[in-house]
């Protein structure tokens, strides 16, 4: 890899990377009810799943899902349902720490879900099309860019989720009621429905 595709993969990668996204967002919102250690799971799991998901679409699986317009409206579907069921189960969050118990999600689900998100389809599919596919030997292509995509996945959603649990404290308002968190909560819920839809008109 020359320094220009190099960079342009770095260009690439902050800026899907670090844009908001059903990741980060889940990040934020999971930090902010639960802690950084409540996070951590899920943000851990994004850069495993979304390499995952690279190396799929690398292998070809990315190909035989465009192929079939329906396994495409499968995985928008899968998507867009869970997105919608974590926005439910967020938005009637209305207590620090509630989140341990009503919105959970661990290592294997953030995992999976990168195989139903299509912002990660998305990329994955850029980054095999324009770096790995038709450069000579996939498997050195592929050593080359994964480790870059990883750092960026991790730093991304560790990023949200550090700005989420400084958020705790805050959202917990000087008399305990946690008003602010309800609507913390709600506005994180309504980013999630939003970007179900935006998920629908890929």
């Amino acid at each position: 890899m020359n320094a220009s595709e190099f960079w342009a993969l770095v260009a690439l990668a902050t800026a899907m990377s670090f844009t908001p996204g059903p990741n980060t967002t889940l990040s934020t919102a999971l930090a902010a009810n639960g802690g950084l250690r409540h996070a951590l799971p899920f943000v851990c799991s994004v850069p495993v799943g979304w390499s995952l998901l690279l190396l799929a679409c690398g292998l070809g699986l990315g190909a035989l899902i465009l192929a079939v317009p329906a396994l495409v409206w499968v995985v928008k579907a899968m998507g867009v349902g869970y997105l919608w069921w974590l926005a439910a189960k967020l938005a009637r969050t209305s207590r620090l720490g509630e989140a341990g118990e009503r919105l959970k999600v661990g290592f294997f689900q953030g995992m999976a879900l990168q195989f139903v998100n299509i912002k990660a389809w998305m990329l994955a599919l850029t980054v095999v099309s324009g770096w790995v596919a038709g450069h000579g030997d996939l498997t050195a292509r592929l050593s080359m860019v994964l480790p870059i995509m990883m750092v960026f996945a991790l730093g991304s959603n560790l990023s949200y989720a550090l700005v989420g649990s400084m958020l705790r404290h805050w959202l917990a308002g000087p008399d305990g009621t946690a008003r602010r968190l309800v609507w913390f909560n709600r506005s994180m819920a309504t980013v999630l429905v939003l970007t179900g839809l935006w998920m629908l008109t890929r």
